[in-house]
């Protein structure tokens, strides 16, 4: 998986053939395809395996906040969630996985992630809907931010993108 990952993130679903995998594995195609029935298949495993991992962290950063504050409680997973796309593979899959959603079973697999990143924040924030939907607003633009290497640069676009980040953190 962290082979596949690291793969991938770097010319996502794409640019990246399962010989490119298999030989980054060290393994041969004929393996590959004995573990994974198809390129897509095995991509739409990776969406959900950063999926899970976006879940777990999450669950124990929400488990270290001693509030009940939906606010407060998100505020502490917005952190959290920036150390996730800290990883740069990680991110990079997500990013990717969204720009590959129209292939049938990425996409699912991309609507499936999502609806699980949904209400797994709404269980362990108890925030509202439209509180719910800020927190993805921001994360979405963080991804960006990040997979554009635009998080250091000081300039008025920039500043501008940060402070809208930030806006219900």
């Amino acid at each position: 998986m962290r082979t596949a990952i690291a793969t991938f993130a770097q010319r996502g679903y794409y640019g990246t053939s399962t010989m490119d995998v298999a030989k980054a594995a060290d393994i041969s195609q004929g393996y590959l395809y004995r573990l994974f029935k198809d390129k897509e298949t095995l991509f739409a495993t990776l969406v959900h395996y950063c999926s899970d991992r976006l879940r777990e962290d999450l669950a124990l950063a929400a488990a270290a906040v001693r509030t009940s504050d939906p606010q407060e409680i998100l505020r502490s997973l917005s952190g959290s969630y920036d150390e996730v796309i800290a990883d740069r593979q990680v991110l990079m899959i997500l990013m990717h996985a969204q720009c590959s959603a129209g292939e049938p079973v990425i996409g699912e697999a991309v609507r499936q992630c999502y609806a699980k990143q949904v209400e797994h924040l709404r269980a362990l924030s108890g925030a509202s809907d439209e509180q719910i939907g800020r927190f993805f607003a921001d994360a979405l633009l963080k991804n960006v931010m990040a997979a554009i290497d635009a998080t250091d640069i000081d300039a008025p676009w920039t500043r501008t993108l940060r402070a809208a980040g930030t806006s219900a953190s």
